[in-house]
């Protein structure tokens, strides 16, 4: 295997993304061969001993992905420093995996995650365009106009969202296809409709749907899934 970026490295073998492994490398927590590096050293993952916060990360060659029906209360993440439930407590795999994205901890339904940094990166990057598809109910009934505003984009933090697929189930509950990954975006779009979610359901990530998935559960994604995430969903619709 010939030289590549530490942080690439990091995120492959599932430590963490790789915008986090540049973080650790900025706060000189990586090393490599004992000497800690900086941001753009490289090195050969099959030769090189890599460490990261203390730890020596190995390539696994075997890759997983996996779906899971995240359920209201739980943290997207690894590990909380205040002891808060969080998605690990509903796994069980001795693999390091990268929650692809997230879900805040009110909201529910499918979340990714992976050993594959590669993988984790394109689902995660903007310019990918990887779309999600949310179940949303609100506290008060939404108006026709105001799913047009959500269609055609709303102003947060002086940046314009970008166009949305929106559909409405019933008087205070709607289908929307986004692929903006800003934080809490959805509910703040929401709120500036001065409305509330009440629930937030996350359906669809590109090409694969949450389906009859329980809750709390989860399932390896087939090869053709995984294949057809990696090609091309910016044209899917979830509303079919």
């Amino acid at each position: 295997m010939s030289l590549e970026r530490v942080q690439k490295t990091i995120s492959n073998a599932g430590y963490c993304s790789r915008r986090k492994a540049e973080l650790l490398i900025k706060k000189g927590l990586v090393k490599v061969n004992g000497t800690i590096i900086t941001i753009g050293d490289k090195a050969d993952p099959e030769k090189d001993e890599i460490e990261v916060e203390g730890t020596i990360i190995k390539l696994d060659e075997k890759k997983i992905y996996i779906a899971l029906n995240k359920p209201k209360g739980y943290l997207t993440t690894l590990d909380d420093p205040r002891r808060r439930k969080t998605i690990l407590e509903l796994l069980d795999f001795k693999q390091r995996l990268i929650p692809i994205g997230r879900l805040d901890k009110d909201s529910e339904g499918l979340l990714l995650l992976t050993n594959n940094g590669d993988f984790a990166n394109k689902v995660m990057h903007p310019r990918y365009e990887v779309k999600k598809t949310y179940e949303v109910i609100t506290e008060k009934n939404i108006s026709d106009s105001d799913l047009k505003k959500l269609t055609e984009g709303i102003i947060i933090d002086d940046k314009k969202t970008s166009k949305a697929i929106v559909k409405r189930a019933s008087p205070n509950k709607f289908l929307i296809t986004i692929h903006e990954g800003r934080n809490r975006i959805i509910r703040r779009m929401v709120s500036h409709l001065n409305n509330e979610v009440l629930r937030l359901n996350r359906i669809a990530i590109g090409t694969i749907r949450l389906g009859n998935l329980r809750k709390r559960f989860y399932r390896h994604l087939t090869k053709k899934e995984v294949d057809g995430l990696m090609n091309d969903s910016k044209r899917e619709n979830h509303f079919k």
